[in-house]
C-alpha cells in the first residue's frame, strides 16, 4: 500500500504545473556548479566549485535553508587554492506571470550569509563572515526538476592576510522540488 501511495504521489507531482513546486511546505534540494576549468596549456590549471543546498518553502515563493560551498583550483607547480563556506540561504521567486519568460520558467533572487574562507596557495587569504547575493533563472524540465543559472556576488570579510575578498560567479545546476508532508497528505486525501 505504501508503494502504491508513493507511486501515486510521485505521478501526481509530475502532472502538477510549474507553480506547485514553490508552494509552502515543499522542499528544494540540489546543487550549482561553477568555475569549471580544464587548462590544456601549461600550467595545466584545473578548477571547480560546487554548491549543494537545501531549503524549505516557509510560504509560497519564499524558501529558507542552508548551503555549503567548496572550491578547488590547482595548477602544476603552482599549488592549490581552496575556498569553502557554510551558511544560511534565502531564495525568493517573484509572482507568476511577471517573471515568466518562457513557459515553465521563473526568475528568483538568492542570498546567503555564513562562515567562508578563501585560501590561495600564493597570495592573501581571508576567512570569516561570508555573504553572497544575486539573480537566477530556473527552467522546470519537469514539475519536480529545475535547471538553473545563477549569477552571484560573493564576499568574505574577516581575518587572514587580507581583510576582504570578493568575486562574481556564474553557476549552473539543478534543483529537485519535493512535496512537503502537508502536500503529500492533501494528495493522499484527494486520492481517497
Amino acid at each position: 500500500m505504501k508503494k502504491l501511495t508513493f507511486t501515486l504521489i510521485l505521478g501526481l507531482c509530475t502532472v502538477i504545473g510549474a507553480n506547485a513546486q514553490i508552494q509552502k511546505g515543499n522542499v528544494m534540494m540540489g546543487a550549482n556548479i561553477s568555475d569549471i576549468n580544464f587548462g590544456l596549456d601549461k600550467p595545466n590549471v584545473f578548477s571547480l566549485s560546487i554548491n549543494p543546498k537545501a531549503a524549505w518553502f516557509v510560504q509560497d515563493g519564499l524558501a529558507l535553508g542552508g548551503d555549503v560551498s567548496f572550491g578547488l583550483s590547482t595548477a602544476k607547480n603552482a599549488g592549490t587554492d581552496i575556498s569553502y563556506g557554510i551558511g544560511a540561504l534565502g531564495r525568493y521567486y517573484g509572482s507568476t506571470g511577471a517573471n515568466e519568460v518562457v513557459r515553465n520558467s521563473r526568475f528568483f533572487g538568492e542570498a546567503t550569509v555564513g562562515v567562508s574562507g578563501v585560501n590561495p596557495s600564493v597570495g592573501s587569504s581571508t576567512n570569516g563572515l561570508g555573504f553572497s547575493f544575486g539573480p537566477g533563472f530556473t527552467y522546470f524540465v519537469t514539475p519536480s526538476i529545475g535547471l538553473e543559472a545563477l549569477l552571484k556576488y560573493n564576499g568574505v570579510v574577516g581575518f587572514g592576510s587580507s581583510a576582504y575578498a570578493h568575486h562574481l560567479s556564474l553557476g549552473v545546476g539543478f534543483q529537485i522540488y519535493l512535496p512537503g508532508q502537508g502536500t503529500a497528505r492533501k494528495v493522499e486525501r484527494d486520492m481517497q
